[in-house]
């Protein structure tokens, strides 16, 4: 006996549909789909959720160099003018040295994350700008369920949709 469902899918169709509802549930908290569908996302979703609130806390700060270009005040890259070996000039940008602090994810925080990235799509917002949903599962949507036990999801249903009559849901974060 199966373990999940098929929905009329062969694997690797029915793999990459549920990613992708599952890649959007968490990106857009809420999405239309039928029952079945919204079953099977549910379980998924909530399994990523959990792990993310496991995980939230488990990295530590540390310090990192980082060498970028000087900027003047109207944000133009400085350019000093120096010669070569041979004698030639050139404008070579000026680095400046800073250091930052950034997280450093612990091993099983890693884990985690790569095991999310396995069961989500990589997102592209409207302006083309690469959205990291590990990120907001691990900074906002754990820190809001970091109390509940389960039960991130909600499924509402919608009624019968108008061509073949499937039963229509809203499957939302609670």
């Amino acid at each position: 006996m199966a373990k999940n469902r098929k929905l009329g899918r062969t694997t690797d169709i029915r793999m990459s549909m549920l990613k992708t509802l599952s890649t959007d549930l968490i990106w857009h908290e809420k999405i239309e789909t039928t029952e079945q569908r919204a079953k099977e996302v549910k379980a998924i979703v909530d399994s990523i959720i959990a792990l993310a609130v496991k995980e939230k806390d488990n990295f530590e700060m540390v310090d990192v160099k980082v060498v970028k270009a000087k900027l003047d005040a109207k944000g133009n890259k400085v350019t000093e003018l120096v010669k070569s070996k041979n004698g030639k000039e050139y404008l070579k940008v000026v680095k400046e040295e800073t250091v930052e602090k950034r997280q450093k994810d612990m091993p099983s925080r890693l884990n985690a994350r790569r095991k999310i990235m396995r069961k989500i799509n990589k997102v592209v917002d409207s302006e083309g700008n690469k959205v990291d949903l590990p990120s907001k599962l691990f900074n906002e949507l754990a820190t809001r369920y970091s109390g509940r036990v389960g039960g991130y999801t909600r499924i509402v249903k919608c009624g019968p949709r108008r061509g073949d009559g499937a039963e229509m849901v809203i499957l939302q974060l609670v």
